[in-house]
Formats: structure tokens, sequence, C-alpha cells
């Protein structure tokens, strides 16, 4: 445990038992006691000084510990509260637990007992501080706030967004690999406020073959098949109370197609090898940068489930349709790897920011992270420069500033420089695809690759 004290109010109208219980306390020197002889003086502590666990009788004059323990949740829900009586039975035991006491302990307890109690007591309740601090600050991560974008595409994303983070309904994002769904999902789920304090569970269908992704959604039995040594619990169970993302939705199979079709219908599935139901409660996201009503029209998806999955479907624009957002994203990858790599990089010279937006960025935003990443751990001073970006992105993005004191063979070649440049970007780089795209000859590609220092492949 982190702590080194714990401050234990021992709750008893007998003052014997409560020294008895100090005694055992201090074996530990982790604890230090406070003291309360009925349920007022225990609620009066409160008004002073917040204990860490509260030891509590049932059995007391004025208000009992029942009573106690009921005020004492209404505002420190999550202090671990044991009850300890010398006529336990069941039924209290059950009301203390349903009331939200940790543990109950019958008179007379051993020394050993006691201790073990307050320490799992403890323990529980630290883990349960660290689940919430952690679901507090995934909720302040994935605010929408924290969503960069000022251009007039992603307003309009914002807009369908914001229509749909307190409801239930089904969503599909539409975009290319690399924009941003999953960030998406995941603001739609920790901004809601029906399912934020669920659980967020992200499966890619194209990173597991058929077999394995049925079973990874709806978990399967022991014995199911070759190697299921035991039984295993799928997304959708883990994900019960929360959502479901299914990231690239459009790679299922058939079969598996109709199993998800049918949690979405019926909210119940059987597991694989199978036949008892489970319920779950989950709202569903997916995504794909596929065109599913072109994938319906030539029966490569079901059309009942792409319309289940589709009824509330938001398009993500790429990169190259909102490069109004590139500065503010270059300004966050620069501070976000500098910290990470504690290197003194604030910023980029003006010619990286002019190389940045006259690149196409087929990786769309993940590409650009990489590509600031990669130029924070290259950058030799405060600036990025355009040596520290990859060739790719330096010839291809390559834009010449408008001269109006350029000769017409001038002009003449800028233009042939920048057909030549496209070609070859849309041909990969390839001599033979770009020759036959420009109608000229490969002699002529090699020429003039070389005089305008343009990447090819031999």
């Amino acid at each position: 445990m982190v702590k080194k004290q714990y401050r234990v109010l021992i709750v008893d109208d007998d003052k014997n038992i409560r020294r008895m219980i100090e005694v055992h306390l201090k074996k530990e020197k982790i604890y230090d006691a406070l003291h309360a002889s009925n349920g007022e003086a225990c609620l009066r502590v409160f008004t002073e000084d917040v204990p860490d666990l509260v030891l509590l009788d049932i059995q007391m004059p004025g208000i009992d510990g029942i009573e106690t323990l009921e005020q004492i949740k209404k505002q420190y829900s999550r202090i671990p509260i044991v009850m300890m009586s010398a006529h336990g039975t069941i039924d209290i035991a059950v009301r203390s637990m349903k009331l939200g006491a940790y543990d109950f302990i019958t008179k007379p307890f051993s020394g050993d007992r006691l201790l073990i109690t307050l320490h799992n007591a403890l323990e529980n309740s630290e883990l349960k501080g660290e689940v919430e601090q952690l679901r507090r600050e995934l909720q302040e991560k994935y605010q929408f706030k924290n969503i960069i974008g000022q251009s007039g595409a992603m307003h309009e994303e914002f807009r369908a967004v914001s229509k749909v983070i307190d409801s239930n309904v089904t969503v599909l994002l539409y975009g290319e690999s690399g924009t941003g769904k999953e960030l998406i999902a995941r603001a739609i789920h920790y901004e809601g406020s029906k399912r934020r304090n669920g659980p967020f569970v992200a499966v890619n269908c194209s990173a597991l073959p058929e077999t394995l992704l049925e079973s990874e959604l709806f978990g399967h039995e022991k014995g199911s098949f070759t190697g299921a040594s035991q039984r295993r619990i799928g997304k959708f169970e883990q994900a019960d109370g929360g959502t479901v993302f299914l990231d690239e939705v459009g790679e299922m199979a058939p079969s598996t197609q109709v199993k998800v079709l049918r949690v979405l219908q019926e909210r119940e599935f059987e597991r694989v090898g199978g036949n008892d139901l489970v319920k779950v409660d989950v709202r569903l996201i997916s995504a794909t940068n596929k065109n599913l009503e072109e994938e319906v029209r030539q029966d490569g998806f079901r059309e009942d489930l792409f319309y289940r999955l589709s009824v509330f479907p938001i398009k993500i624009p790429p990169l190259r349709e909102r490069k109004d957002d590139i500065p503010l994203l270059l300004e966050h990858f620069i501070e976000k790897y500098a910290e990470r790599e504690e290197k003194d990089v604030s910023s980029a010279s003006p010619d990286v920011l002019e190389l940045l937006m006259a690149y196409h960025w087929p990786g769309n935003v993940r590409e650009l992270e990489n590509t600031v990443e990669r130029a924070v751990v290259l950058a030799a001073s405060r600036d990025i420069v355009a040596n520290d970006l990859p060739p790719n992105v330096r010839v291809m993005g390559e834009r010449r500033v408008v001269d109006t004191s350029k000769t017409l063979n001038m002009w003449i070649e800028k233009l042939e420089e920048e057909a030549l440049r496209k070609a070859l970007l849309e041909c990969e780089g390839n001599v033979s695809l770009t020759a036959r795209k420009l109608g000229i000859g490969r002699a002529t590609i090699y020429r003039k690759a070389k005089k305008y220092g343009l990447p090819i492949l031999r």
C-alpha cells in the first residue's frame, strides 16, 4: 500500500473493546486510532478529521451502527466501513453490505482476523480510488476540447457528434485510415452522460482472422475448439454497461456479421461452442474506411446489418481537406513529443510549415503525428527545420513560391516539374508507370527527375 499511516476510527460504546482494538492496531505501526463511543460522536469526528477507515459497532445507545453507516455513506461513499457485532446474524450482515459496508466481523475476533480485514478494506479502497482517478483522467483526455480542429470540415463533424453523445444511438464513423476515428469514438463515450462510467472496449476487425474474431467478440466455452482450455469472456460481455467500438467493421466475415446483427436486435448472443444466452447492454460505435453502401450492392456486406450500424453516420474528413488544422496539430505534436523526449524543441521554421501544408498526407493525422515525432527526435535546435522531415514530405510536399519576375521558360519548367512530381507520387516512384501515365519515355523520366531532384524507383 502506498500510504504510510492510516487513521482508523473505532466506534464502540465499550471503552475496553476500543482499547483492545487500538493495542492490535499499534502492532502494525501504520495505524493511528481515533475513538468514538456512539453514533453521534462518530459523526462529529467526520466534521473535524475524516478517517481512512471506520470500525463500527452495530449495537449502541442512541443512533445505532446501521443508521450511522447510512449517514456516513451518504457523504463519504468511498470510506471503507467494517461492521462489528457480538450478536451477528446473517440478516444484519446482508443489510450492512447492501448499505455499503465493506465487511462484517463478529465479536470476539482475533487480532489477526482484525488486521487482515483492515488491510483488505484499505487495499480495496485504494484500488477503487485508482480506478476512479483513471476514469477521470480518461474522461479529461477524451473530451472534445482536446480534439484539435478549427477548419469548417471539423466544425461540421463536431456539430454532428454533439447530437449523439447523450444518446444510445448506434454510430457509424466513415473516414480514411489515420483520421482519428477511434479518438472520436472515445470522445463520444467519455463525454456522454449515459455510459461514461462504463467500459470502452475497442476491437480492430481487420487484425484477426474470422475464427479468432468471433471468439474475441463473443467469447467461447471450454473445449469449443482446439486450444480452448477454459471459458473466455468476449468483448461484448466485457463492455456491458458501456461501449463497444468496432474498427474496420467492413472486414467482418458474413458469419460474424450475423452474430453482431443479433446483438443489435436482441441484445443477446451465445458464446462460441455454448448454448446459454448472454444478455448485454452495450452501445455500438463502428468505423470503416470502406464504402459500405457499395459493399452492400456487391454482396460484400449484409444490408440489414448496414442499416443497423448506420443509424447515425458521421464522415470524418481527411487531413488534406482540413489543412487549416495543420498549424494547430503541428504545435500540439511538438509540445507532446518534446516533453516525452525531454528536448527543448518548441517550434518549426516557416519552410517546414510550408512543406507540411503542401504535402497531401495519405496517412492523415497519424502520418503527421509520426512525422513530427521523428522531427522532434532529430531536431538539433529549438526549431524543427526542413532536414528533420522525412524525404517524402520534403520532396513531394515542396511548393514553389510564385515569382512574377520569372520568364515563360521558367514557368514551363515549373509546370513540368509539378506534373512530374504529381505523377511520380501517384505511381509511387515507379518509372515505367510514370512514363506511361505522362506519355513520355523512361529515359526522359530519368533525366527530368535528376534535373528536379525527384525520387524514383530504379
